[in-house]
């Protein structure tokens, strides 16, 4: 069970775990989902990158558990075991609350691939004006509302008014996700 929720780790960060660098990176995702410190050795202990014959604690697996959405290890066990219907993935990616992190005036650069660039005003009420963008359908004085912006994932815009054109919804970065930060 303990080689199975490694490789679910693995797959919800879609990325293997096999470098030092690589247990960092947990340790800090791990943290900044749970706010639990775990140290980067006894990452590597669970994963079996150092072999010494030791039982990871009953704590350490719940940990780990909790990352992927279980209540404890126990939960894990029972549920991944024989699983009823398909998990939904947890969101591990750094994401972005609009009405509990932004202010009026805040600005924010959207990036996409291939090349796309598009930076916006948070304006209030959920909503955006965007004030330049490069390589995108979205041009300067377009507003739209959004609530959540989670890096690596598709950005669904609502309500995209572009001139005297009717409202409508619209996709950034379908295919590989958008990436935020704040300007």
């Amino acid at each position: 069970m303990i080689n199975r929720l490694c490789k679910e780790i693995e797959t919800a960060l879609n990325k293997k775990i096999k470098t030092p660098k690589d247990f960092d990176c947990l340790r800090e995702r791990i943290y900044s989902r749970l706010h639990v410190l775990v140290s980067r050795t006894t990452l590597m202990r669970v994963w079996g990158y150092l072999s010494e014959d030791v039982t990871p604690r009953h704590a350490t697996l719940t940990i780990l558990a909790q990352f992927l959405g279980y209540r404890d290890w126990d939960d894990y066990c029972q549920n991944a075991a024989s699983p009823k219907e398909p998990q939904s993935s947890p969101v591990l990616n750094r994401r972005l609350s609009v009405e509990s992190s932004l202010d009026p005036g805040d600005c924010l650069r959207l990036t996409w691939q291939p090349d796309r660039v598009c930076d916006i005003e948070y304006v209030g009420n959920l909503m955006f004006r965007v004030i330049a963008s490069s390589n995108t359908r979205l041009c300067a004085g377009d507003t739209f509302q959004c609530s959540l912006i989670i890096e690596g994932e598709p950005l669904y815009v609502d309500n995209l008014r572009q001139g005297d054109c009717p409202a409508i919804a619209y996709v950034c970065g379908k295919k590989s996700g958008v990436r935020y930060e704040i300007i």
